[in-house]
């Protein structure tokens, strides 16, 4: 299963999550679903709605399970992750996932994106 992973900042546009995910995916399969904290799922809902693709909102605790490539010490601050988009992606793709792509970051700097793959792909 592959996973797009979002961390973004409230009040991000819709193009600006494209953007993010169109870096992160470029050069994989598409995506299956989508997936961001509890918090923000209300946010990743408009491209889940017009991606016609499943949103699965993480727990506090499912993200910092995750082992990230990325450091951020901002995200480690707010979230207790070294990237939400990182983790959210690794958390949901399940155990024994891998990062396809580590985060990327839309043009505008308001949304990050990382794909990973799960393995029953």
């Amino acid at each position: 299963m592959i996973v797009a992973g979002f961390g973004f900042r409230k009040g991000t546009a819709l193009s600006s999550l494209r953007a993010a995910l169109a870096l992160a995916q470029e050069g994989h399969e598409p995506v299956r679903w989508l997936t961001t904290a509890q918090d923000k799922a209300e946010g990743l809902l408009p491209l889940a709605e017009a991606m016609s693709l499943p949103l699965v909102a993480l727990s506090p605790e499912a993200l910092t399970a995750a082992e990230t490539q990325t450091r951020s010490a901002a995200s480690f601050a707010a979230r207790g992750t070294g990237s939400v988009a990182e983790a959210c992606a690794l958390a949901a793709a399940g155990p024994g996932a891998r990062l396809l792509r580590p985060r990327q970051i839309s043009p505008d700097r308001m949304a990050t994106c990382a794909i990973a793959q799960g393995p029953s792909t």
